[in-house]
């Protein structure tokens, strides 16, 4: 029977370029902010100081009279509320513990409280200013800075915020930091004083603990001093490439002469970004490929022999993912893009990404593919990753999934649901009962498990559950008409359900509610089946779980031959296209929650009936699928 997903046959379109509107909502507003900022790094101790001027643009229709800043390496102190939930939580992430056997017992302890003083991460300000006055009340607060204003930012104005900083990059604990196991130097993210977002639901202020991020629109002016053997990349274009040597492409001119130079200043600029990363290394190689739309894809890598085969591999497939996603979600818009050695596994960050590099062809394509996917969900779709952060994971997940298995289809298709790794987490989550709504705070999952399969797994049934709802195409639909009238926005949920409702013309707050905001699982079950009289079949099922759906139903008979059955959940007034348009399909009368059990004739003998299944495509997050299976 699992073969018949093959009638749901999932073929990648170009769809239609829907219209974008020149705002998502009415009354929509964002803050912004511009920063210019002069970095010195000191390779050798891992410390750098730096100068900040910020404009920042109050849009909102509140008088602000404090600000605040994320001091992200803060985190990285012994003591920390990051090292607190290390040692708190059940199964934290194995890359931030040591892991001891105590009396034949396993202890856990935080990598970060055993941090000493010139291994820790910090950031430090000084001379604050306002519009040029120093400002004097402000107070650091674990990874976070609370300024208040000497002035209110009325509406529609903007101040100018400077100081000075000095940081060190902390021992590689988590996603930042000095020297990785892969040997990279520095991998620097969230590493300078950032301004926190503050939006229609106010300020978001959280203590960084390791998870995810949510951050204003903004334009980036950065210059950073480092030792001149070191090559870097991240963020944004470097503007100053002659100068420095690097990138350096006019025939017939000669590179420029540093060898009285201990330094470089590398001047880089991004507009309209969520932030500002960077990695550096005194052995990178550097290869450049051109990418879709004349995007020009960077690879910085370590020079090993081991990965230089697998890394040059790599370039043309970046360039088909980057294709793909052009194509089914929307256009890259930025210049160029970055795929860096760096970092302890895999992170997106604006127009880069830093990765581990010691991989397998086949997990190196994986790991690009899903980082690259987030410049699309996450930094230009710029959900509030914080709160809804199974929008980001989840639909990147989704995404990302589609394009490998585009571009690199396994040898062994037999799996007839391309996701089932995704429902598989799924489903074990709730058999031992440990599933929470996905509504939960992505910092308080009680368990990184729970947190991580929700986010990406149970994140990505949202959409290929809403496919098999509302029909494949306009799910594809939905994506790319999402992603036109909302990318460099900070969308919702409800942005995100509306525009399934338009596109498809069904209701659907009903599995926003259900999927998103409760524990509430799918269950449906074929009852019986019993003749009532010649060429009359009775079908009964039932509705176990709490959640309601729309039933495709399979039925296939002695000879060979099959039919389908919809019937419809009332809450949509909708009902779908055919998922199966090569066998004929019958609409039956919708069915309500309220009504706990439903019947309906096939007028056929019983006896000619050889099997009947519910969601041939399995692609209903069905919590017991032996019940949904009537055979002879």
């Amino acid at each position: 029977m699992k073969k018949l997903l093959l009638a749901l046959t999932i073929t990648i379109t170009t769809l239609s370029t829907l219209s974008a509107q020149n705002n998502p909502n009415p009354g929509y507003w964002q803050q912004h902010v511009n920063y210019e900022m002069d970095v010195k790094v000191d390779v050798k101790k891992f410390t750098y100081t730096g100068t900040q001027k910020l404009i920042y643009t109050n849009n909102s229709n509140d008088t602000l009279r404090s600000v605040y800043y994320h001091l992200y390496y803060n985190a990285f102190q012994p003591g920390s509320d990051m090292d607190a939930l290390l040692n708190s939580i059940a199964d934290p992430d194995s890359r931030m513990v040591e892991t001891k056997n105590i009396r034949g017992r396993k202890v856990t302890e935080s990598r970060i409280s055993k941090l000493k003083p010139d291994e820790i991460g910090y950031l430090k300000v000084a001379n604050l200013k306002q519009d040029g006055q120093t400002i004097v009340n402000h107070q650091t607060i674990g990874t976070l800075l609370e300024v208040e204003l000497n002035e209110p930012l009325a509406p529609n104005n903007s101040t100018e915020l400077t100081l000075n900083f000095t940081g060190q990059a902390p021992k590689m604990i988590r996603r930042s930091g000095r020297q990785s196991k892969e040997g990279i130097a520095l991998s620097m993210a969230q590493w300078f004083p950032k301004m926190a977002e503050f939006d229609f639901e106010g300020w978001h202020t959280e203590q960084y603990l390791g998870r995810e991020f949510h951050s204003v629109w903004g334009n980036y002016d950065v210059k950073i001093t480092i030792d001149k053997n070191y090559t870097l990349g991240g963020t944004g274009t470097l503007i100053n490439n002659n100068e420095i040597g690097h990138g350096y492409q006019d025939a017939g001119v000669d590179a420029p002469d540093h060898k009285k130079q201990k330094t470089l200043t590398w001047h880089f600029k991004a507009d309209n970004v969520l932030d500002f990363t960077w990695a550096a290394d005194d052995d990178y190689i550097h290869d450049t490929y051109e990418g879709p739309n004349g995007v020009k894809l960077h690879f910085l890598y370590k020079n090993n022999d081991k990965i230089k085969d697998n890394w040059t591999k790599l370039q043309p497939i970046t360039a088909q993912l980057m294709e793909f996603f052009n194509e089914n979600v929307g256009e890259y818009g930025y210049p160029q893009y970055s795929v860096i050695q760096g970092g302890d596994g895999g992170m997106e960050y604006s127009m880069c990404t830093l990765i581990t590099g010691e991989r397998n062809f086949k997990s190196l394509v994986g790991v690009t593919a899903h980082e690259l996917a987030h410049n699309w969900f996450q930094q230009t779709l710029a959900t509030n990753e914080t709160k809804h952060e199974w929008m980001d994971e989840g639909f990147t997940t989704f995404i990302s999934d589609l394009a490998v298995l585009k571009i690199l289809p396994p040898a062994d298709q037999e799996d007839t649901n391309p996701f089932a790794s995704n429902y598989k987490s799924y489903y074990r989550l709730v058999e031992k009962n440990m599933h929470e709504p996905l509504s939960t705070h992505s910092d308080h999952y009680l368990t990184n498990r729970v947190y991580s399969t929700s986010a990406y797994s149970r994140g990505a049934i949202f959409l290929t559950q809403l496919s098999y709802i509302i029909g494949w195409d306009n799910m594809m639909a939905t994506l790319k008409k999402y992603y036109e009238d909302y990318k460099y926005t900070h969308p919702t949920p409800n942005d995100f359900k509306r525009t399934a409702e338009r596109v498809s013309g069904a209701v659907l707050d009903w599995y926003m509610i259900d999927w998103t905001l409760t524990n509430n699982t799918i269950d449906y079950a074929i009852q019986f089946v019993e003749e009532v009289q010649k060429d009359q079949t009775l079908v009964s099922l039932k509705r176990i779980g709490r959640s309601g759906m729309p039933l495709d139903i399979l039925v296939t008979y002695d000879d060979g031959s099959m039919e389908t059955y919809y019937i419809p959940y009332t809450s949509m007034h909708w009902n779908k296209p055919n998922p199966y348009v090569q066998y004929e399909r019958t609409i039956l009368d919708g069915w309500g929650w309220a009504q706990p059990e439903y019947k309906f004739i096939i007028p056929k003998s019983k006896s000619s009936i050889k099997s009947i299944m519910i969601d041939p495509s399995q692609f209903m997050a069905d919590i017991n699928q032996e019940n949904n299976i009537y055979q002879k």
